[in-house]
């Protein structure tokens, strides 16, 4: 299968998850703010990122990154404790939510492009730091504002295999 996924189809997608993911489970408010796209984050950051992959004949990650005020309140929500600190527990319920929304993209994605995989979550806590993703041009930007805190999810989705041939692999030799 070989459809284009648009950055629009991605942002609504992607806004349709976090909407269900925070009716259902969270019970937080939620501003969906204007999407747009972005080359890799060249600012280092402070805060909370939770990464997910998606493999198969596209690959891509969901990136959510928020301030650790706003990784208490989604923990505190999940969880239904309050958190002052940002700890394994949090660190955790954030690789959750992580994992349902993106979980949820992936689903929707599947009816278009066939069988996707789902990594495991992968969470950056700490100051003055940046992801980077080799490989990927642009991401898709998705911000939210929830009470007040600001927080985005950043979305990549490339083919895998080109025209029906497989994708050159990092460590292959070529020989001109």
């Amino acid at each position: 299968m070989s459809e284009r996924i648009s950055s629009e189809e991605i942002s609504a997608t992607v806004r349709s998850a976090v909407e269900g993911v925070f009716s259902a489970m969270l019970q937080l408010p939620l501003e969906v703010l204007p999407s747009h796209e972005e080359a890799e984050e060249a600012e280092s950051f402070d805060g909370v990122v939770a990464l997910v992959g998606i493999a198969g004949s596209w690959s891509g990650t969901g990136r959510i990154a928020c301030s650790p005020h706003f990784a208490c309140r989604l923990a505190g929500a999940l969880l239904m404790q309050p958190y002052e600190a940002v700890d394994e527990e949090v660190l955790d319920a954030v690789a959750e939510v992580a994992n349902m929304i993106i979980g949820n993209v992936k689903t929707s994605f599947e009816e278009k492009l066939g069988p996707l995989g789902l990594s495991i979550p992968t969470v950056i806590f700490g100051r003055n730091y940046r992801t980077h993703s080799a490989g990927i041009p642009n991401w898709t930007v998705i911000p939210f504002n929830s009470e007040g805190d600001a927080w985005h999810i950043s979305f990549c989705l490339i083919p895998t295999k080109m025209q029906g041939h497989q994708a050159p692999r990092p460590d292959a030799v070529h020989v001109s």
